[in-house]
């Protein structure tokens, strides 16, 4: 890894914050096809897709009742515990968020205001598959989809060659009482989804993470639409380090996210150069030992180390950065974090690992990448929540508020709007 930075000038800080960049024109073209080519197919066109891209067949897409109770007994009990701490973590963290409470406002006499949440009805869940089919992210977005009360949840995942779902999905599945299964993956997943098929139903909002392919084909269908959690990209991470901190831990975090895929990226900011030295030798030591590390040095290739020894400054940078997860790597990290504006979540101090935020911990791990937390949040569960105001105005409250609405709505010449609240007053002989 050796791209280090020594105090880069802020006019270099733009082009040093930039993801990599993958060429989408291609892409779009071949995706809006396949959401085309569903939308007026349906079924058959997700059948010719499936055996394209992932070269399977299969009679049913919905994955029945008893090959998700058999799911049940593939799964080793060291994993059933570690799946039920985090569930119980989760839980946590995202109930305390459901707001139960009605708080009505009295904004002028006689008239009275709330706000109310009403859930999403029907949602659907993309769960990637393949290699590193994430069970966590059915955590992550079930558990907060059923606090909500969504009426309908949908999953959506690819099955390998054979047509089988991962057991640990199915397992996870079970566990929070989802039973709307879908063995199907990529872009025609998000098609059935948005458009509905003779299988599939339609949803109103559409989560989860995904290749190029699923990103590209989430954006296509919000533009028609279809609402969607975020256009996730791909994984990012960047490391505060000071003297305070452990390059053993710091090195083994940058490895993690890297691991992700070649289009990951790591950024470590360091308050001297000895951290940035201690660290290139533990990403060495430790690169060694692990199983993708073909992908972690392309991964490598685009990540950074940056010696900024001003704290102030060091932050100016990391919330231009607005990365997807932010550690920060020191035993004053209480009061750093005071500095952090732009990040989707925040680990502090040295034994906070992000890998640790990724399954069990409690927050959500479906996260705004690629510079956008500098205004999105992640996945909650307000996110599964539509908002509905209410209003109710008493005769007392069209006198109090009539002749301010008479006023606004003539200075704006919409005579129509005054007459609404004129025939109101006329009525009550003001």
């Amino acid at each position: 890894m050796n791209n280090i930075l020594i105090e880069p000038q802020r006019e270099l800080w733009q082009s040093l914050v930039t993801r990599p960049q993958v060429s989408t024109l291609a892409m779009e073209k071949l995706v809006s096809e396949i959401l085309i080519d569903i939308r007026e197919n349906g079924d058959a066109a997700i059948s010719k897709y499936s055996l394209k891209f992932d070269s399977y067949e299969t009679e049913s897409f919905l994955v029945s009742e008893e090959d998700i109770d058999d799911a049940v007994n593939n799964i080793e009990p060291r994993l059933i515990d570690a799946i039920l701490l985090a569930k119980n973590n989760i839980e946590k963290f995202h109930t305390a968020q459901v707001e139960k409470k009605i708080k009505k406002i009295e904004t002028s006499s006689g008239v009275t205001c709330w706000r109310k949440n009403i859930a999403v009805e029907n949602v659907g869940l993309y769960i990637p598959g393949g290699t590193a089919p994430l069970f966590s992210t059915l955590l992550m977005l079930g558990i907060p989809a059923r606090l909500a009360g969504c009426k309908k949840i949908i999953v959506c995942t690819p099955p390998g060659k054979d047509g089988k779902i991962n057991s640990t999905i199915l397992f996870v599945a079970k566990l929070l009482g989802l039973k709307n299964l879908y063995r199907v993956g990529g872009a025609q997943a998000i098609a059935a989804m948005a458009y509905g098929t003779e299988s599939i139903p339609k949803v109103d909002k559409i989560f989860g993470p995904g290749n190029n392919y699923v990103t590209c084909a989430k954006k296509l269908v919000s533009i028609e639409g279809t609402a969607i959690d975020m256009l996730a990209g791909p994984s990012e991470l960047a490391v505060y380090a000071d003297e305070t901190s452990e390059p053993a831990f710091i090195a083994a975090d940058l490895l993690s996210q890297a691991e992700h895929g070649i289009d990951s990226q790591v950024i470590l900011v360091a308050k001297n150069i000895d951290i940035i030295e201690n660290v290139v030798i533990e990403i060495s030591i430790q690169m060694n030992a692990l199983s993708r590390k073909k992908i972690i040095n392309e991964s490598l290739v685009h990540s950074r180390l940056i010696l900024i020894e001003d704290e102030e400054k060091a932050f100016d940078f990391l919330n231009l950065y607005a990365p997807e997860h932010l550690i920060i790597a020191s035993e004053n990290a209480k009061k750093l974090s005071k500095k952090v504006s732009n990040a989707g979540s925040v680990f502090l101090g040295n034994y906070s690992s992000e890998s640790s935020g990724d399954y069990a911990s409690g927050p959500n791990h479906s996260l705004p990448t690629g510079g956008t937390a500098n205004t999105f949040s992640g996945v909650s569960v307000d996110s599964f929540i539509k908002k509905i105001t209410f209003q109710k105005i008493s005769k007392k409250g069209i006198r109090n508020i009539g002749t301010s609405v008479e006023a606004m709505a003539e200075a704006e010449g919409l005579d129509a709007h005054k007459n609404a609240v004129s025939i109101r007053l006329k009525k009550l002989g003001v």
